[in-house]
């Protein structure tokens, strides 16, 4: 299977020059928001599900030296085209508007309906795995390795118990680096990340107390990881595309034992609920490959 990374980011770039381009883009960023305020599930997983991760790595890739030569040297048009600007900033509002919702909706659901909306976020979880069969095939034994070693790392990661962590500066520039990281790669949730490294209470009561050196750290410690990390990414989403998308399937197929809503306890009473609540899931992935296709924006161009 060829891919050709530059088409893909001209098609998306081409979709965003319609007023339902730009609208889609930032539901999926609400999507990609909601997502990311769950442990267990990321931001990463959603991108996949609604077809705009390869260009959300490719255009936070494109922050670089040139980009920085650009912007110091004026030409703000150019550097706005140079990293994919409208693209980022419609996505990372909707991201906001999505976390900012979540505190409503999501983290209700997780007091209240833990088990029915864990079966709904594997239910996402296993169509989109389906779907992205089409991105890799099995009949190469290299994809199948690939497959299978995310899937083991997804699960390892789920089994290892959160730790104490010695709180200083240096601790929380470096798990921001590793939550991002982890937001972008489908699988692993970010905030799943910070509480086995053992400070995502201490980030939280940082930003309610607005603790803006530790906040200022953090956020640092996230740009770095994320523009680093990008980098990796892009490198093999361009040259190993079956690889990346056979180790990224595996990688959501073993997510399943984070979401697992029976990890502490055996009581089946809400078995029903749940089977309905992973057939609605998989539905919903369903609805959003129609909703979010790009065939509707480019008839209108």
């Amino acid at each position: 299977m060829h891919y050709n990374s530059s088409a893909q980011t001209q098609k998306a770039t081409d979709s965003m020059t319609t007023r339902r381009g730009k609208l889609m883009l930032f539901l999926k960023g609400v999507a990609m928001g909601l997502g990311d305020s769950v442990p267990g599930i990321s931001g990463g997983t959603i991108a996949v599900i609604t077809k705009i991760y390869d260009q959300l790595v490719f255009s936070i890739c494109a922050v670089d030296l040139r980009a920085c030569a650009l912007l110091f040297t004026g030409q703000f048009k150019a550097f706005w085209k140079h990293i994919n600007g409208t693209f980022l900033l419609v996505l990372a509002l909707g991201i906001l508007s999505g976390l900012l919702i979540s505190a409503n909706t999501v983290l209700f659901l997780l007091e209240n309906y833990f088990v029915p909306l864990m079966a709904f976020f594997i239910g996402m979880v296993l169509a989109s795995s389906a779907l992205l069969r089409n991105e890799f095939s099995l009949s190469a034994w290299q994809n199948v390795l690939a497959l299978l070693l995310g899937f083991l790392l997804a699960m390892s990661i789920g089994f290892i118990t959160p730790r104490s962590a010695e709180l200083s500066l240096i601790t929380v520039f470096f798990s921001g680096a590793i939550a991002i990281s982890a937001m972008i790669l489908p699988g692993l949730s970010g905030a799943f990340i910070l509480l086995l490294l053992g400070v995502y209470e201490f980030i939280l009561g940082a930003l309610l107390r607005f603790d803006l050196p530790t906040i200022l750290v953090f956020v640092l410690g996230c740009g770095v990881g994320l523009i680093a990390f990008s980098r990796v990414l892009s490198w093999l989403l361009r040259d190993y595309h079956q690889l990346s998308y056979g180790f990224i399937t595996g990688m959501l197929l073993g997510s399943i034992s984070a979401l697992w809503p029976w990890q502490h306890e055996e009581n089946y009473t809400m078995l029903v609920p749940a089977l309905l609540c992973l057939v609605l899931g998989a539905v919903v992935v369903v609805l959003l490959q129609v909703v979010f296709t790009t065939k509707p924006l480019e008839s209108a161009n």
